[in-house]
């Protein structure tokens, strides 16, 4: 008998589960057959234009802070001109990104280069301006911290809240914050779906069959847990692989021109906006991206499994029954055998003969009936923004040897990326 999802999901799961806590096979099956067609790459290709304009809106933005070139052999750029948080726009993208393709909703963090949101108290129905990302992290931060004794869990919620009014208190009260944010982000889009509108988003994947449009007839607290992590996981990860990516580029400039020619010999040299058609089979853009997973993976921790009742063979050793186990994808990446050199950056490995075999030991997005189901659009929003960046744009980091500051929790996160940011040479681009 095979290993079964942790006990680790039920416990930190709400009043209903949705598809990535839920424990029971059978319910994870009726879910995931539910929204399969919704994260098809074919529907999310239709949904390709929700895509392009926040890329029209994050060019937008960066354009506002463009600089003058950074002169030749000088490799600190001024510190005024370190204006665009190369981290945070990332996230405004996939965070806008994911709201209109889940819910139809127009955020607009990207136009307002911030992420204030409503919030609405489930008790009285009245709404409260809160900061989306720090309510999200907080979360995270929070229950990553003591969920592990799962017995103990809701009293160590108690507890920290007891002895640490600083630290988890506030912490806690951000939760409130986050569930408060998707209860008025999935009450806003039902009351539409309730007065008849028939629209193109995961939420009415939710609501109705796509082919026969009998309704699913989901509680009320399925649809909110739904809504929840479609936000969470729809826009967190990626973002963060987003800001990876180019971190790592601007870390490898070598890599980031091979890039850049492959890129520019696809595109017209004022297409500011990537056609997802012209760049998604681009095999050294691919390999660029699946490199940077690999090397920093947004899920770093080990998504936990429960060996069963009579325990089972992992790897040749023999696991007792009822025990957590789990490996980091982090560490996953990093074994030699299979990935010679792993803390080095070097896309060319996924384009030789030895890619295919390189997949087996490759788990940004876990594997198996569990795996992300959400991998196809996560896929789409990375091609078109580094690629439309890396076309339009020069970058630079605040020096040669700058690292970010990263806290680990469920995902690897990353504090600003501050970076000077300026349009290429017209003649670069053959204008």
């Amino acid at each position: 008998m095979p290993s079964s999802k942790d006990r680790f999901y039920s416990v930190l799961a709400g009043s209903h589960y949705h598809l990535a806590d839920v424990v029971d096979k059978p319910e994870h099956a009726r879910k995931r057959k539910m929204m399969a067609a919704a994260y098809a790459l074919k529907n999310l290709e239709e949904w390709e234009h929700k895509v392009a304009d926040k890329m029209v809106r994050f060019l937008r933005a960066a354009d506002t802070v463009c600089t003058a070139p950074l002169p030749m052999g000088q490799t600190h750029p001024d510190v005024a001109d370190l204006a665009f948080d190369y981290r945070s726009y990332t996230n405004f993208f996939t965070l806008d990104a994911i709201a209109d393709i889940g819910l139809s909703e127009l955020l607009g963090f990207l136009d307002a280069g911030d992420d204030e949101c409503d919030a609405e108290d489930r008790t009285d129905g009245s709404l409260r301006r809160v900061k989306f990302r720090e309510a999200l992290y907080a979360t995270a931060r929070a229950q990553s911290e003591i969920v592990w004794a799962y017995d103990w869990y809701k009293f160590n919620v108690w507890l920290s809240k007891l002895l640490s009014p600083r630290y988890f208190s506030r912490l806690w009260k951000l939760n409130e914050n986050w569930n408060d944010i998707v209860y008025h982000r999935a009450t806003k889009r039902l009351s539409r779906y309730d007065k008849g509108e028939k629209l193109s988003d995961f939420f009415q994947v939710l609501m109705e069959d796509q082919r026969s449009g009998q309704p699913h007839n989901l509680e009320w607290g399925e649809l909110v847990a739904e809504t929840s992590i479609m936000m969470n996981a729809g826009s967190d990860t990626t973002a963060l692989a987003m800001a990876n990516v180019m971190y790592l580029l601007l870390k490898n400039p070598g890599a980031l021109c091979k890039l850049r020619a492959e890129v520019d010999a696809a595109l017209l040299p004022d297409e500011a906006v990537a056609p997802y058609q012209k760049v998604k089979y681009l095999p050294y853009l691919r390999a660029v991206l699946d490199e940077a997973l690999r090397v920093i993976p947004p899920t770093t921790f080990g998504l936990p499994r429960r060996t069963p009742a009579e325990g089972l063979t992992i790897g040749g050793q023999f696991v007792p029954g009822d025990t957590s186990v789990s490996i980091s994808a982090y560490v996953a990446h990093r074994d030699a055998s299979l990935f010679p050199e792993p803390e080095a950056f070097r896309p060319e490995r996924w384009l030789g003969d030895e890619a295919k075999a390189l997949q087996s030991g490759f788990i940004p997005f876990s594997t198996g009936a569990r795996g992300c189901i959400g991998r196809n659009i996560s896929y789409l929003e990375q091609t078109v923004l580094l690629a439309s960046v890396v076309h339009r744009y020069e970058l630079a980091l605040t020096s040669p040897d700058w690292e970010p500051e990263r806290v680990e929790g469920t995902t690897y996160q990353m504090g600003k990326m501050p970076v000077k940011i300026w349009r290429r040479d017209p003649a670069a681009l053959g204008v």
